[in-house]
C-alpha cells in the first residue's frame, strides 16, 4: 500500500485526453482524475457513451493502461441542492451518474461538494451562512439540513450500491467546509460511503491548518487534493473573506486563470489571497509533513494536483507541481 501521485486534469480540457494523459506521464505522474460534469465542461470523459457499453469502458481504460497512469476519481463538483433550476436538478443527475459510471469503470472515488441549499423553501438562490451567530441563521441551516440530509442519505445508498465512495472537498459556500461542518454532517446523515477530498487549498485561506486536519478527519479522509495557496499582505486589511472580487468576464476563456473552475469572478489585482502552483505558497518541507501525515491516517490515498495557478501556464504549473510533489514524496518516503 502506498500514495498514489496524479493530476486533475481539467486544467488541460483544450487538449484531447490522450494528450491530457502524456502530459501527466510525462511529468513522472502515474494516477489522473477526470471532470464528469457539476459546474465546469466534461471534454475527458465522454459519460453517456461510457454508461451505454462496455465495449467503450474498455477502450476508455486502455488509454491510461498503454500509459502507465491510473484512472484514481471521476469528479462532479457542482450544487446538487441549488434552488437554481439550472444547477440544482441538473448537478444532482451529474452525480448519480458519476456515481453509475464509476462503479462500471472500477474507480473507486468520486469528489463531490456537500451543496448549498436556499434559505428556505421559496428561496430561487443558494445561500452560504458563513457564521451562524444569531437565531435567524440557525433557523435558515436548520432547513438548509432538512434539505441535504435525505438528499445525501439517498446519495449514500447509491454509492454503497455501486461500491463507491463520494469525498466531499470542504469547500467555501457548501453546507461542509471545515471539519466541524463534516462532523456536523456525519451526525446528521450517518453515512457509510461518504467521507472527505482533504483539499488544503480551501483550509490554507480560510487559516486552518491542513496537517492539523488530517489528524482530526483521519480514515475520514478519502481522496486528495495537492493545491497551494498563498495568503498575501492584503489579507491584513480585507481578511480572508476578501470581497473586491469583480464581476463574471463575458469570455469564458477568462473567467479564471486557467480557464475552467467554478471560480469565475475577476481576481483583485491584489488580492488577499490567490491559489498558487504547488510549492509556491508553502515549500517542499512542508509538503513532506503533509504526505506523511497522511500516510498516517490512510497509506492507500490517491493524492492529485490540482493547477489554478494564473502566473504559470496549464503545463508549467502542472510540472512545477509535479516536482514539488514528487520531491516530498521521496523526502518522506512515501
Amino acid at each position: 500500500m502506498a500514495l498514489t501521485y496524479g493530476a486533475y486534469t481539467a486544467c488541460l480540457q483544450d487538449r484531447t485526453l490522450e494528450e491530457a494523459l502524456d502530459v501527466l506521464a510525462g511529468a513522472g505522474l502515474a494516477g489522473a482524475e477526470i471532470n464528469t460534469g457539476g459546474f465546469i465542461p466534461a471534454p475527458h470523459a465522454p459519460v453517456d457513451a461510457l454508461l451505454a457499453g462496455a465495449t467503450a469502458r474498455r477502450e476508455y481504460l486502455r488509454l491510461f493502461a498503454d500509459r502507465g497512469m491510473q484512472l484514481t476519481g471521476l469528479t462532479v463538483s457542482g450544487n446538487p441542492l441549488s434552488p437554481l433550476p439550472t444547477e440544482g436538478i441538473g448537478h444532482a443527475e451529474d452525480l448519480r451518474r458519476t456515481i453509475e459510471l464509476a462503479g462500471a469503470l472500477g474507480v473507486r472515488d468520486v469528489v463531490a461538494m456537500s451543496g448549498t441549499p436556499g434559505t428556505d423553501a421559496g428561496a430561487r438562490y443558494p445561500a452560504w451562512i458563513v457564521n451562524p451567530w444569531n437565531g435567524i441563521d440557525l433557523e435558515i441551516l436548520e432547513h438548509q439540513w432538512s434539505v441535504a440530509v435525505p438528499f445525501w442519505r439517498e446519495i449514500d445508498a447509491l454509492a454503497r450500491r455501486h461500491d463507491v465512495q463520494i469525498a466531499f472537498e470542504m469547500h467555501p459556500r457548501n453546507l461542509v467546509f471545515s471539519p466541524p461542518t463534516f462532523e456536523q454532517f456525519l451526525e446528521r446523515v450517518e453515512p457509510t460511503n461518504i467521507g472527505v477530498n482533504l483539499d488544503p487549498s480551501h483550509l490554507f485561506w480560510q487559516q486552518m491548518e491542513p496537517i492539523e486536519c488530517i489528524q482530526r478527519l483521519g480514515a475520514h479522509i478519502t481522496h486528495v487534493h495537492a493545491k497551494d495557496t498563498a495568503v498575501l499582505p492584503a489579507v491584513a486589511t480585507r481578511g480572508v473573506l476578501d470581497t473586491t472580487f469583480g464581476p463574471v468576464p463575458e469570455d469564458p476563456a477568462q473567467r479564471t486563470p486557467t480557464g475552467i473552475g467554478h471560480y469565475c469572478s475577476t481576481w483583485p489585482e491584489d488580492p488577499a489571497w490567490r491559489f498558487v502552483a504547488l510549492g509556491e505558497g508553502h515549500g517542499t518541507d512542508y509538503w513532506a509533513r503533509f504526505l506523511t501525515a497522511l500516510a498516517a491516517v490512510n497509506p492507500d490515498l490517491h493524492v492529485n494536483i490540482e493547477h489554478e495557478d494564473a502566473a504559470f501556464g496549464q503545463i508549467e504549473g502542472l510540472e512545477r507541481g509535479a516536482r514539488t510533489l514528487l520531491d516530498a514524496a521521496r523526502s518522506a518516503g512515501v
